[in-house]
């Protein structure tokens, strides 16, 4: 054997652990991308559905109520399951299986704790608000846990399971759906909504064979504390700014500007719904670039956050050029009012988009400080840009704050990474647990 058909041997055998490990990546990812999909189709039915089925005013109820979920999502992630994505993403399984239980068990305890203040607010508010955020309260658990299985199995690299348990929820919301038309109520709407989901939580237990443990909630809440807290801090300031828009913009303008914005960002849904869930898939895997090659990460990141971006512009792009008559099949009497509000909410989508992929590095690289102080700097301008704007120009002004406040907020994320990315050249830190 020749000297250089040895070298051509040893390069052949080299390059096959890489491509073996970017083939598990792209595997990894198109789970993720199949997830994000199945969970967008679901949640833009729903909005379509019931936005047609109740009209503009009741449709703003309903996104009170979806907004106030989003709140507390937020909060079971910050307490329960981005830290297990930071730090048990493709750990041992029995490491993975230990935190899965105390992670889903943390996600319970806090459905049942916020379910409870629902509950008595509902009860409190009544009129037309009030019956959906005590539907709201009952279904708080199950959405949770159900919510808390995908990320868990994609801390595991385990997309499919993730991909089928969202299936099964989208299969369960059609009869769920059904019967809510014929009571035609908002929390008819709500439980069919939440129920459907608690069908997919507890098909998430047959899939993982995991009990969910909240008896060791309050061991996991310790553990993870100088993480969790931060991220809770981080992620209730981003979903409380839509609160507070949201409820801002009903005051100032009107309940049916709630439902405008709502019909707006259903249009813009799919790539709404893949930020919402951005961490399911991109967390874990920057993680894994920065274990096995920390000078890919900013590159990573990068094309992550430019490509949703360049997707959501191309997405609002079609649907300025969409035909009026199908937007009023999609959303019936909404679409009138949401129309208006495309290329405002367009320009924000890509401006979230670009800022998640640096997100993302800040959060693998466990640097909980820095993207703490992002996420708070952009929730103040999203509420001032959100608010300033309605008091100034009604609905398309809120529309307009609420893009410049995006755009502008994901350049301070990216010098943020930039700076955290130096800090772990000189000074890298270990960042992951596996006990």
């Amino acid at each position: 054997m020749t000297p250089m058909t040895t070298q051509g041997e040893n390069l052949r055998k080299a390059a096959a652990p890489a491509r073996s490990a970017r083939r598990a990546l792209v595997g990894r990812l198109s789970w993720g991308l199949a997830d994000q999909a199945a969970s967008s189709i679901s949640n833009f039915a729903v909005g379509i559905y019931v936005a047609r089925s109740l009209g503009v005013t009741a449709f703003g109820v309903f996104s009170l109520a979806w907004v106030t979920y989003g709140v507390v999502l937020n909060v079971s992630r910050g307490l329960a399951t981005d830290p297990l994505v930071v730090r048990f993403s493709g750990v041992p399984d029995a490491s993975w299986r230990g935190a899965v239980a105390r992670t889903t068990g943390t996600a319970l305890g806090v459905g049942t704790a916020i379910g409870v203040v629902c509950l008595a607010a509902g009860l409190g508010l009544g009129g037309r608000v009030g019956p959906a955020f005590v539907a709201l309260a009952v279904m708080l658990p199950g959405l949770l846990l159900q919510d808390a299985w995908r990320f868990a199995f994609f801390a595991a690299g385990a997309g499919r399971k993730a991909f089928v348990n969202d299936v099964v929820w989208g299969i369960a919301l059609v009869p769920a759906m059904v019967v809510a038309a014929h009571v035609d109520t908002v929390a008819a709407f709500v439980l069919a909504w939440g129920a459907s989901a608690t069908v997919a939580a507890g098909y998430g237990y047959l899939q993982s064979g995991i009990r969910p443990r909240i008896a060791e909630a309050r061991g996991w809440l310790r553990e993870q504390r100088d993480l969790g807290y931060r991220y809770l801090v981080e992620n209730v300031s981003l979903s409380g700014a839509s609160q507070l828009r949201a409820y801002g913009l009903g005051v100032i303008v009107g309940v049916g500007a709630v439902g405008a914005v709502r019909g707006a960002e259903l249009l813009m849904g799919p790539f709404l719904a893949v930020l919402m869930g951005l961490s399911l898939v991109t967390v874990p895997e920057a993680a894994r670039v920065l274990r096995r090659a920390p000078h890919q990460l900013g590159r990573f990141c990068l094309l992550l956050g430019g490509g949703q971006a360049a997707g959501a512009l191309l997405w609002g792009s079609a649907l300025l050029l969409m035909p009026g008559r199908l937007g009023d099949l999609a959303l019936g009497d909404v679409w009138h009012s949401s129309s208006h509000l495309v290329v405002q909410i367009t320009l924000s989508v890509a401006g979230a988009g670009l800022g998640t992929g640096a997100a993302a590095g800040l959060r693998a690289l466990g640097a909980a400080r820095r993207s703490l102080r992002c996420q708070l700097f952009a929730s103040a301008c999203y509420v001032g840009g959100g608010l300033g704007g309605a008091a100034l120009a009604g609905t398309a002004g809120s529309a307009w704050g609420v893009a410049a406040a995006t755009v502008g907020s994901s350049a301070v994320w990216w010098l943020q990474l930039r700076s955290a990315l130096r800090e772990h050249h000189h000074n890298p830190l270990p960042e992951v647990r596996t006990t």
